[in-house]
């Protein structure tokens, strides 16, 4: 079964190709993805590794946790889902805007 694992701390000059590279290395990765910022188009920091296997997943985390990839540390652990959030609308703000 497959496994997806959050990579933080990925350097502005990382590729999602580079990302791949460095997780291939351990074992077969199914996909690698970066997150972008949508108004910038630079990379948020952060992205998803999904690994072949669970097996694969582990050893990724045993492996590539702390080491460094494009001259920054990363941080490798295992996906959780994306905890539901409210929508405030106005921005986030939580009352109607004042005209």
């Amino acid at each position: 079964m497959q496994k997806k694992l959050f990579v933080g701390g990925i350097s502005y000059n990382t590729t999602e190709d580079g990302l791949k590279e460095a997780f291939q290395a351990v074992g077969n990765v199914v996909s690698a993805q970066i997150i972008m910022d949508k108004m910038t188009g630079r990379s948020k920091g952060f992205g998803f590794v999904e690994m072949e296997t669970e097996e694969l997943a582990q050893k990724a985390i045993d492996t590539l946790n702390g080491t460094e990839i494009d001259g920054r540390k990363i941080t490798v652990n295992e996906s959780r889902p994306m905890k539901p959030r409210s929508d405030r609308g106005f921005g986030g703000r939580d009352r109607a805007p004042r005209f």
